[in-house]
């Protein structure tokens, strides 16, 4: 029996995994940024965008890809 070349590039299985994965990720990245603004004493829209506040720009990116990292090394395993 001869496999197509989508059936070997596509499995459904591993397509699936990658949804749920993105999916997981996704809502770790949105209740950390939720969290982020909580523990922050001052509202961070007003910092970023009115203020200009590039320290917070840093420190936001930071965190955000340091939690890129957690996620990823958990998807790992």
């Amino acid at each position: 029996m001869r496999m197509g070349v989508l059936a070997v590039l596509v499995n459904l299985d591993n397509l699936l995994a990658s949804v749920v994965y993105s999916l997981v990720g996704l809502a770790v990245f949105v209740a950390g940024l939720y969290v982020f603004r909580f523990i922050m004493p001052f509202d961070v829209h007003k910092e970023l965008e009115v203020d200009q506040n590039t320290a917070l720009g840093i420190v936001m990116g930071s965190f955000i890809i340091g939690l890129a990292i957690i996620v990823a090394a958990a998807i790992s395993g």
